[in-house]
């Protein structure tokens, strides 16, 4: 069985896309909190950076003993390119940011409705089991 198909794998899946949606909407609050500072370059989440963590997750320890890599403290971002300045040289457009939250929002309520209706499946299982 391959490991998208299994429990754990839909699981994972999941979660992974819960993540980087959450991500998403971090960044894009962040930069609406810095909509008037000046200077301020608008962040964008970055996958690149999110898939290579999720690539290392699948790495395994050679030592028990071993500790395993510690989770990066906040998204991961860089500045976006390409956006108009103002002024004051902020890059930061507010309805591409509330865009960016409202796609994210949508996202991470769809693996989340996803993710309940697995748990339903189990629960069901569970009862007629019993």
């Amino acid at each position: 069985m391959s490991e998208i198909t299994s429990d754990s794998g839909v699981m994972a899946a999941l979660r992974h896309q819960m993540t980087l949606a959450a991500a998403r909407q971090a960044v894009a609050a962040s930069n609406l909190a810095n909509v008037s500072t000046p200077g301020y370059k608008t962040r964008e989440a970055d996958f690149e950076q999110a898939l290579d963590g999720k690539l290392g997750d699948s790495l395994r320890l050679t030592n028990s003993r071993h500790l395993p890599a510690a989770a990066p403290a906040g998204p991961a971002s860089h500045e976006a390119e390409g956006l108009a300045a103002r002024a004051d040289g902020n890059t930061v457009q507010i309805d591409r940011e509330l865009l960016s939250m409202t796609q994210a929002a949508g996202e991470f309520a769809r693996a989340q409705t996803a993710l309940a209706a697995k748990f339903r499946l189990v629960r069901y299982a569970i009862n007629e089991a019993r």
